[in-house]
């Protein structure tokens, strides 16, 4: 990773995200955390993007699960992740919205990112269990 473009901090593992990226954090303490319950793409990239791109050796991101049909999806998740500079990023899927989960899909793919569904539900069908949070912390090792 070309270190003169993250400036002078650089973190081992960012989370960046919603409600699901902050329980993420629970499992991954060594991680920094850039996130807040409740949060949609639109709202977390202009709270967040700045001219300084977000910089880590692991980031985990996980947005969408709050999107709605106002919010333009795909240009959030490409401007997130074109101010992302990482050597490995991971997205957590969502496990609601086949058309969110279709478009965070896509932008990995021309990235060559990491997918991760969430392998275990709470009974929101929305959140991961804790068997599920586990589960996202392993992978992401």
């Amino acid at each position: 990773m070309d270190e003169s473009i993250i400036g002078e901090k650089m973190f081992e593992c960012l989370i960046m995200g919603d409600s699901i990226a902050v329980g993420t954090k629970m499992f991954k303490p060594e991680c920094t955390l850039v996130g807040k319950g409740g949060i949609n793409s639109y709202q977390w990239v202009n709270a967040h993007i700045t001219k300084t791109p977000f910089a880590a050796k692991t980031v985990i991101i996980s947005l969408g699960s709050n999107d709605h049909q106002y919010v333009k999806t795909e240009s959030e998740l490409r401007t997130v992740r074109a101010n992302t500079k990482a050597d490995r990023v991971y997205w957590i899927l969502p496990a609601i919205k086949p058309n969110i989960q279709e478009i965070v899909k896509k932008v990995a793919a021309e990235y060559g990112d990491v997918v991760l569904p969430i392998t275990s539900l709470q009974p929101d069908k929305i959140h991961p269990s804790w068997a599920g949070y586990k589960d996202i912390a392993e992978k992401t090792k």
